[in-house]
């Protein structure tokens, strides 16, 4: 299994002589299975230049989408895949009792917002609330609520090998717990990130700036070293980086996160990095 990072940016598109090295496109993962399957997580506007990168050959792809704020949504109308006529879409979101997912994305996909609609994209698309355990593929994905304003969900993927992938970009485990954290069955998130290969998790604030920004849906760096810990994961990609954080600083907090995990390996998400799992 091959996770890419397209983008890695939180909030908003961010692009920039300060954020050449991590990247300004908002969060998108691609991830292609050992029998060629690929799945997208996020549609972020990293999603562009990765639909271009879409073999001709790959006949499905599914996007699971963990929330339908825009930073995560922004680029589905630019991705290049959904406008081939001979391609399966499968896009995946967060469940809800009060509005189906169509109409939800709808929201955003149709005049005055964007100019073309759901029905007029002319891959053969069809949508799917989020499921707590599905198979696309040979892939296993477990999806959960976690903790961020608005139906949110977190994924977790499995190879048939067993490597996993865990990946909860927007992300706030340590609201309303003090101190943090508190057990793992009341932790938002653990059993999505328990013993993963690699966790990809939000890790957007400072201490002094999440002081600032309780109750907004994301970590400081050092709820994340305090969460991966209890997770028990040993390999983390800090991700959803401030749209406000240059690449220098982004550097500074994954140096923080090094010292804080001792033993564990820390790549901050940056535009371009690959994992093979």
């Amino acid at each position: 299994m091959r996770v890419e990072i397209w983008g890695s940016r939180g909030s908003l598109a961010s692009p920039g002589a300060s954020t050449v090295r991590y990247g300004g496109n908002t969060a998108t993962l691609l991830v292609v299975g050992d029998e060629g399957e690929h799945l997208v997580l996020d549609a972020g506007t990293g999603i562009r230049p990765l639909g271009l990168k879409i073999p001709a050959e790959v006949r499905r792809v599914d996007v699971l989408i963990t929330h339908l704020h825009m930073d995560h949504l922004q680029g589905l109308g630019f991705f290049q895949p959904i406008f081939r006529p001979d391609l399966e879409v499968h896009v995946w979101g967060p469940p809800s009792i009060t509005m189906p997912l169509s109409a939800r994305i709808g929201r955003y996909l149709s005049p005055p917002l964007f100019p073309v609609t759901l029905r007029q994209m002319p891959c053969r698309l069809e949508l799917h609330d989020a499921e707590p355990y599905a198979r696309i593929g040979s892939l296993r994905v477990r999806s959960d609520l976690v903790c961020h304003p608005g139906p949110t969900v977190g994924y977790r993927i499995t190879s048939p090998g067993g490597k996993v992938l865990a990946y909860l970009p927007d992300h706030e485990p340590a609201l309303g717990v003090d101190p943090f954290p508190a057990s793992p069955e009341w932790t938002s998130g653990f059993d999505l990130a328990h013993r993963a290969d690699l966790l990809v998790h939000d890790a957007q604030y400072t201490d002094d700036e999440y002081r600032d920004h309780v109750g907004w849906g994301h970590s400081s760096i050092r709820q994340l070293a305090a969460f991966a810990r209890m997770a028990e994961v040993n390999h983390v990609a800090p991700f959803h980086h401030d749209p406000s954080h240059s690449d220098a600083e982004v550097d500074a907090l994954a140096g923080e996160l090094a010292t804080l995990l001792p033993g564990a390996e820390v790549l901050p998400g940056a535009e371009g990095a690959t994992f093979d799992l």
